[in-house]
């Protein structure tokens, strides 16, 4: 059975940073590429970053320049560095795993996390 599991949210004062982390168990993700999306109260959820098999990266442009995805293949493990967070960065954030397609699509994306919350004050 295929797992993603996320951790690493939680609750901050803006301009602060938080890492999530999604571990993946039940299946080797090593070549397929993994991403973060996030939903918002009230919004679709939408896309955040991703990283290829290869190391390849790619954010959204809300997040370039605080953001950063990285990957342990070894541990099977995604991460997200969120520095100079804002209040608008609060949301849901999901993992996702084995994408098929366009990187910053929900559809293209096979397996899913849970979520974990961020919440970012003023």
């Amino acid at each position: 059975q295929v797992q993603l599991v996320e951790s690493g949210g939680g609750l901050v004062q803006a301009g602060g940073s938080l890492r999530l982390s999604c571990a993946a168990s039940g299946r080797t993700f090593s070549r397929y590429a993994m991403g973060w999306f996030r939903r918002a109260p009230g919004k679709e959820r939408e896309f955040v970053a991703a990283t290829t098999s290869g190391g390849a990266t790619y954010y959204a442009d809300f997040v370039k320049g605080r953001f950063t995805i990285s990957r342990d293949h070894a541990k099977n493990t995604v991460y997200l560095q969120m520095d100079s967070l804002k209040p608008e960065d609060t949301a849901v954030y999901y993992c996702a795993a084995e994408a098929y397609g366009s990187l910053d699509r929900v559809p293209s994306y096979r397996y899913w996390g849970q979520g974990t919350q961020v919440s970012v004050s003023s």
